[in-house]
């Protein structure tokens, strides 16, 4: 009964330890040539911890995904944001698939244009979860807005 104890104790100083982490984001825009920005959604992990790439294949872990609203001020080109940090590429035994994450910071940067000279917002979510070599967090989804000025 003490080992169910200890164990159970254990588990849960496991759980609120971890329950803690999440990624710390920021989003800013760089104003470019003509009425064009840079988006830049700056993704900070907690030390030890991972995110995944937005290319991560199915059947991994979740992968990074940007949802963009739809501005009628904005063109949006197709296609992911750049990714730019130190990516880690490897055969997760587990998933049984070869996943991407990165270590530390990751920015990740899409190319915009702005119909006009006028100020507008873009705005829109991310999903993403993290991991460390142990355990990984649940999903979680981010609310953005990013002026452009």
């Amino acid at each position: 009964m003490k080992k169910i104890i200890t164990g159970l104790v254990l588990t849960l100083l496991l759980n609120v330890s971890t329950a803690q982490q999440k990624i710390s984001w920021s989003f800013t825009a760089k104003k470019a040539a003509n009425n064009s920005y840079e988006l830049h959604m700056t993704a900070t992990p907690p030390l030890g911890w991972h995110i995944y790439s937005q290319t991560t294949p199915d059947g991994g872990p979740i992968p990074t995904e940007f949802k963009f609203t739809s501005n009628a001020l904005v063109t949006l080109p197709a296609g992911k944001p750049a990714e730019a940090g130190k990516m880690i590429k490897y055969f997760d035994k587990n998933f049984k698939v070869d996943v991407k994450y990165f270590e530390g910071k990751v920015d990740f940067v899409k190319k915009v244009t702005v119909k006009g000279k006028i100020k507008t917002n873009i705005s829109g979510t991310v999903e993403s979860m993290i991991c460390n070599d142990r355990t990984c967090m649940p999903p979680t989804t981010e609310n953005f807005n990013i002026a452009l000025n």
